[in-house]
């Protein structure tokens, strides 16, 4: 057994979670001291934020990168973090409503209109960050690029109406979610960390069967994400199959099948 294979056990780190824990390695800590002297931080975190973190990490020294990292020419990359992200955070937990200035295709320009922001969310295929929000006057949910977005304040709107809206999205939304469980083979238990990082943009749950010492990963996605879970699925191979999820299930063959056809490999029902 793995000397350090604890440090990676999933019921420890949730339960550390659960406890308001997290651990974090001398390495990160050096990685982070350095990211505060990015001239993004002042986007990323308030002042307040910022001194409380570096005076946590006074007595660590940075991650020095000069002397081992070479970073060679390469295309324009999006970045994770955007500008808006805070103030939208903050309008989303004071259940605030917005007034919003943003494109659409074709270059138009629909400005300042009202609306109630839902949720933010990160597109792993587009690699974008999106906001999730209900048109007060058009009635309609949308889901809006933040760089589409050219300016967003803070406008009044009744709690009771906010909450009612917020609840009629939720259902929406669940509405267009299914779930799907993947039980990873027995063998890759000690893979389990690399499995659950491979899943880790998606809401899930993870159980363990204490009798067969395997585990479950209960998956919920939006009906767009399939394509995107199957080629993670895909990327772990055997070490992983699906338990739950019919269409899952039949892409799956699908893939496999053509996979086997196209090496002339033939099974053993043919046979």
């Amino acid at each position: 057994m793995n000397p350090f294979e604890k440090i990676f056990n999933y019921q420890i780190i949730s339960r550390l979670e659960d406890s308001g824990t997290f651990m974090v390695t001398a390495h990160e800590r050096a990685w982070l001291k350095m990211m505060l002297d990015h001239p993004a931080t002042a986007d990323a975190f308030t002042v307040e934020t910022r001194d409380k973190l570096v005076s946590l990490l006074h007595k660590d020294e940075a991650l020095q990168t000069s002397d081992h990292l070479i970073e060679k020419a390469k295309n324009v990359e999006k970045h994770v973090y955007h500008p808006l992200l805070r103030s939208l955070r903050q309008h989303i937990v004071n259940l605030s409503g917005i007034r919003i200035t943003y494109g659409v295709k074709g270059d138009r320009i629909h400005t300042d209109q009202s609306g109630l922001p839902y949720k933010l969310e990160y597109s792993m295929i587009k690699r974008e960050w999106y906001l999730l929000w209900h048109h007060l006057r058009n009635h309609a949910f949308m889901s809006t690029r933040l760089n589409n977005i050219h300016s967003v304040t803070a406008e009044s709107i009744d709690p009771a109406a906010a909450e009612r809206i917020l609840e009629r999205i939720g259902v929406t939304l669940n509405a267009r979610k299914t779930e799907a469980v993947i039980e990873v083979i027995h063998q890759y238990n000690k893979e389990l960390s690399r499995i659950l990082y491979a899943f880790s943009c998606f809401e899930k749950t993870v159980e363990y069967n204490e009798e067969t010492g395997t585990y479950r990963v209960r998956l919920c996605v939006l009906a767009d994400e399939a394509e995107y879970l199957l080629s993670k699925i895909r990327f772990l191979g055997k070490r992983v199959r699906v338990i739950e999820g019919d269409y899952l299930k039949r892409r799956m063959l699908e893939s496999s099948t053509k996979a086997l056809e196209r090496y002339g490999v033939v099974s053993l029902e043919e046979e």
